[in-house]
């Protein structure tokens, strides 16, 4: 799931308006609108505050921000798999 759908989710199941959450996230309504539909990327701060704001876990919004970044980086790439798996290699040496 993209991180905009996620959030809007999450915001319609609170019963949350977009205008109450852009206040908190300080943006106007049309950019938050344009964040749910996937057309603008949140800002990383914005992504922990809509954590605590929609009582969602950190660590599942922060995952499906980074991801929607990773895909519109390399989703037009032949060897896209097989760079990000080259990721994941270093990753997990890097863990070590």
């Amino acid at each position: 799931m993209h991180f905009g759908e996620h959030i809007r989710e999450l915001r319609e199941s609170k019963e949350l308006l977009q205008r109450q959450l852009a206040a908190s996230l300080e943006i106007d309504t049309p950019m938050f609108s344009k964040i749910e539909r996937g057309d603008r990327r949140a800002k990383r701060e914005q992504v922990l505050i809509l954590a605590e704001l929609l009582e969602a876990d950190v660590n599942d919004l922060l995952t499906a921000w980074l991801a929607d970044q990773v895909h519109d980086l390399v989703k037009d790439e032949e060897v896209a798999a097989a760079a990000l798996q080259s990721v994941i290699d270093e990753l997990k040496k890097d863990k070590k």
